[in-house]
């Protein structure tokens, strides 16, 4: 196992009574965040829900923002631009979009744990420019094109 990265983390007034985000277990991959505020999603609704936390990414490394497994199946809440990506220099509020797709309405309450945050490192791209790209056995088949579910 590698050593933790630590990252700075800001506890806003709304925070207080708070836990920070915590693994659950000792193989979890994901800290569990947890709301500081109350909402109520109405079926196909979207909020930003607020953390009450401000971090300090190292350079090198995002925070990706994952669903809660549980909260997908069992009411139909997730996290519509998964994952989302706090990227190393904000400095604003954390907030996890969440969405309803469930058909009845979901009540986030304060303290409730929302989603999951993953430190992840992050390698930058750079582009070169060419006129052709070597051939590959799968070539331009794009969507679909390996199959896999019968209907595509």
């Amino acid at each position: 196992m590698s050593e933790p990265v630590p990252v700075l983390v800001r506890r806003l007034d709304h925070f207080a009574g708070l836990e920070l985000p915590d693994y659950a277990t000792a193989g979890a991959a994901g800290m569990d965040v947890l709301a500081a505020e109350d909402v109520t999603l109405a079926p196909g609704a979207r909020h930003a829900v607020a953390t009450g936390l401000a971090l300090a990414i190292p350079p090198g490394f995002e925070i990706q923002v994952r669903p809660r497994s549980g909260l997908a199946l069992k009411h139909g809440v997730t996290v519509p631009n998964t994952p989302g990506t706090i990227d190393s220099d904000y400095r604003g509020e954390l907030k996890v979009i969440l969405i309803n797709h469930g058909s009845a309405d979901f009540a986030v309450r304060r303290g409730d744990r929302i989603a999951q945050l993953v430190l992840a490192p992050v390698v930058r791209a750079s582009w070169l420019k060419v006129d052709d790209l070597d051939e590959t056995a799968r070539g331009e088949g794009g969507f679909g094109s390996t199959g896999g579910v019968s209907a595509l």
